[in-house]
């Protein structure tokens, strides 16, 4: 693969030396293109953005006849800038690896696209550039590449106050939403107990962000059909799946590239940021008012 990848990006010349007597293949490369991004394992490198250089190289299936000068009939470099844009606008991640493996599949979503070779590097973390680069093909990514192409479902996000996670009628509440179509995602808020106060308004946002897991698993110890979750690739599972989870927030919180501006003690709030998020169908509060401005169909049911 290693050599597969440097003539990927190797003067043409070399590359027709190298394939010499193989069918050719037509490529389109997008060089250099530098972003500026939050990413990183380690905690020095959240709150910063930091350089990041993408090289891609993209092998397309021939025409088949005379082009005719017309932009529709051959994969658009736009479309490749627009793959890496939605993959970083995404969620915020911490490998080069996941973000390299994601902008191939995105890239190999488009029919004409046959293999992807995608090199990114990191310019500030040091003297040199450090990166990494992958080769993928339609076939390594399999029955997922279709199931990407998917449009994602439309849940129906629902808001449990702590009055409501105590009433009798909370399984009735489950049963009657869980028989809608739309998939269901419980949301909750705050415990009501004390919990840890610090100093420092980011280390309070996570003892909130975890205060609220904490309450979710306990909605789940009353109801065995819920599962806390914490990732989208989860909730992605889930709600083709037909289960019923509990939203654990601090991963989609704190890896979002446009994050709540409410904090997590403003849990309704933060439901209604979720909805958006996730596109939902409609919110619905039980036990609490609406959020303010919140842009679902949304609704209130009284405890």
């Amino acid at each position: 693969m290693a050599d597969e990848i440097r003539l990927a990006f190797a003067h043409p010349s070399e590359r027709a030396i190298a394939t010499e007597g193989e069918a050719p293949r037509d490529r389109i490369s997008l060089r250099e293109h530098v972003r500026e991004v939050e990413i990183g394992a380690f905690q020095a490198e959240r709150g910063h953005t930091q350089r990041i250089r993408f090289d891609v190289v993209v092998e397309v299936t021939p025409s088949g006849g005379p082009l005719d000068d017309d932009v529709d009939r051959i994969l658009s470099y736009d479309r490749v800038t627009e793959a890496i844009s939605t993959e970083l606008e995404a969620e915020r991640l911490n490998l080069l690896e996941t973000l390299a493996e994601r902008i191939a599949e995105r890239i190999l979503l488009e029919p004409q696209a046959m293999r992807a070779f995608v090199r990114i590097e990191k310019l500030d973390r040091g003297p040199r550039a450090l990166g990494v680069e992958i080769v993928r093909t339609k076939r390594d990514f399999g029955a997922h590449l279709n199931e990407v192409a998917q449009p994602r479902p439309h849940p129906r996000i629902v808001y449990l106050s702590n009055a409501a996670i105590a009433s009798d009628a909370l399984a009735g509440w489950i049963d009657g939403f869980a028989a809608e179509t739309a998939p269901l995602i419980l949301c909750v808020g705050l415990p009501d107990l004390d919990r840890p106060q610090a100093g420092h308004p980011l280390a309070q946002r996570r003892v909130d962000l975890l205060a609220i897991e904490q309450n979710g698993w306990m909605l789940a110890a009353r109801d065995p059909r819920c599962k806390v979750v914490s990732t989208r690739t989860e909730l992605d599972w889930a709600m083709k799946n037909g289960q019923i989870c509990v939203w654990a927030p601090s991963k989609i919180v704190l890896d979002a590239t446009q994050g709540p501006a409410s904090r997590p003690r403003d849990s309704v709030a933060l439901a209604g940021w979720f909805a958006e998020h996730m596109e939902a169908s409609e919110l619905v509060v039980i036990g609490e008012s609406l959020p303010e401005d919140v842009t679902v169909p949304a609704r209130a049911v009284t405890v």
